[in-house]
């Protein structure tokens, strides 16, 4: 049963170092095995991502069989239901249509003295989109990933995700990544993969950046080969606060609460309300709908260790501990929920009104669904565009522009004892 907590300080801060202090990277010895694997990768290609996959995933991979053919695509539109087919389509344009009003464009600024300076984007060469595996296919993270990277016009989009031990992808995996646009699917997994992505093997090219969520395995070795190549972020557990009064059905609440809390026991679903008579109806609410939900273990796990309902004086009081949290995803369930936006500082995606649950947004929307976790939202951004992209800066001066700044960049240069800076001025300024 969720607890109802009535907000003070020690309270509150109590919650919040719960919420942050949520960890899925602290597993023993798991980082030394990934810094083993990742250095087997990297010196032994496809040889040890080959040894590998055939340890952990059971499947006797190889360079004729690692790639996923066009037979293989058509296979799987036929074993997927049309009407699923349909959705996913649906999904995928709402989706690219909401990334095409990110774009920004390069720009170049002329001065009638002969400087002009500017900015050039340009997209990243290679993408490699991780997807886990397993039992569980998420078509819906195969979409977030992948369009994003087709609308900002990566060149290359690669794909890596554990095969069966027959070799078979999940055919909804193949499918949304087909209709996403992505250009290469690889039979490969695990911190395995992630290395073959960075450092390149025979088989799997080196690309620029690493996005898709994982495992534990998955995550550190995203981290490390952070700097060798780009990633998106290491992402935590899943995590949802609702600020709710007196006009929100306290069955929708509990259903938005529990949406999260299956994710994962380290998932996070706290209510937050100036009224004590939502907060006890939720939390009846809360118990039915578990008890009749197939992840109810998952639930109540979830819900002993980071669940709260927590009753505050004021919305001033309820903003300031979102603030604080700054949860990956927050709905206002109020009667005036546009009201409370100035106040919210750090959320990473926000559901407005009693109809906006957050499913919406997993799903259908059209927004990102990968956001940043554990409080991370306080400076970072849901994934876009902008994950990419590369911007250069364009700087051209004429002689009498540069003559201009001159004498001010060689007394920079000398104050930080930067002669030969000076002169690469000074000799033009003699001429």
């Amino acid at each position: 049963m969720i607890n109802i907590i009535k907000y003070d300080d020690s309270e509150g801060k109590k919650l919040v170092e719960a919420l942050l202090s949520r960890s899925q990277l602290e597993h023993g010895n798991v980082q030394e095995i990934v810094n083993g694997i990742i250095a087997d990768i990297k010196a032994n290609g496809d040889k040890a991502l080959f040894e590998y996959t055939k340890k952990f995933d059971k499947f006797d991979v190889n360079a004729e069989n690692i790639l996923v053919t066009q037979e293989e695509i058509d296979e799987a539109y036929k074993s997927v239901d049309e009407d699923l087919i349909r959705v996913i389509k649906r999904s995928a344009r709402r989706i690219g249509d909401f990334h095409e009003k990110q774009k920004i464009n390069s720009w170049l600024e002329p001065s009638k003295n002969g400087e002009m300076l500017g900015q050039m984007i340009r997209p990243l060469e290679k993408v490699g989109v991780y997807v886990p595996g397993g039992k569980a296919a998420y078509p819906s993270s195969v979409l977030m990933n992948i369009i994003p990277a087709k609308v900002a016009g990566v060149e290359e989009i690669v794909m890596t995700t554990p095969p069966s031990a027959d070799g078979k992808i999940s055919p909804t995996t193949i499918v949304a990544a087909h209709i996403a646009g992505v250009h290469k699917i690889y039979k490969a997994g695990g911190a395995q993969a992630v290395a073959a992505l960075a450092f390149g093997t025979e088989s799997v090219p080196k690309v620029d950046k690493i996005v898709g969520p994982g495992n534990i395995f998955v995550a550190l070795a995203k981290r490390s080969v952070y700097g060798y190549v780009n990633i998106d972020s290491v992402a935590g557990p899943s995590e949802i606060l609702i600020l709710a009064d007196d006009s929100a059905d306290p069955e929708y609440v509990a259903a938005d609460l529990l949406s999260q809390a299956e994710h994962d026991e380290l998932a996070s679903a706290v209510l937050i309300t100036d009224s004590r008579e939502l907060a006890e109806k939720v939390q009846i609410e809360a118990e039915k709908q578990t008890n009749a939900l197939e992840r109810k273990e998952i639930i109540k796990k979830s819900q002993d260790n980071y669940g709260a309902i927590i009753v505050v004086e004021n919305f001033d009081e309820a903003c300031d501990l979102c603030n604080k949290i700054a949860p990956e995803h927050l709905e206002i369930s109020t009667r005036e929920p546009f009201s409370l936006l100035p106040k919210i500082q750090n959320a990473g995606a926000i559901f407005l009104g009693h109809y906006t649950p957050e499913p919406l947004g997993d799903y259908m929307a059209g927004p990102n669904h990968v956001l940043p976790t554990g409080g991370t939202a306080r400076f970072f951004s849901p994934l876009s565009i902008d994950d990419y992209i590369k911007k250069s800066s364009i700087i051209s001066f004429s002689k009498e522009a540069m003559e201009e700044l001159g004498e001010d960049v060689i007394k920079f240069a000398e104050a930080e004892g930067l002669t030969a800076h000076a002169n690469s001025i000074k000799v033009r300024m003699k001429k």
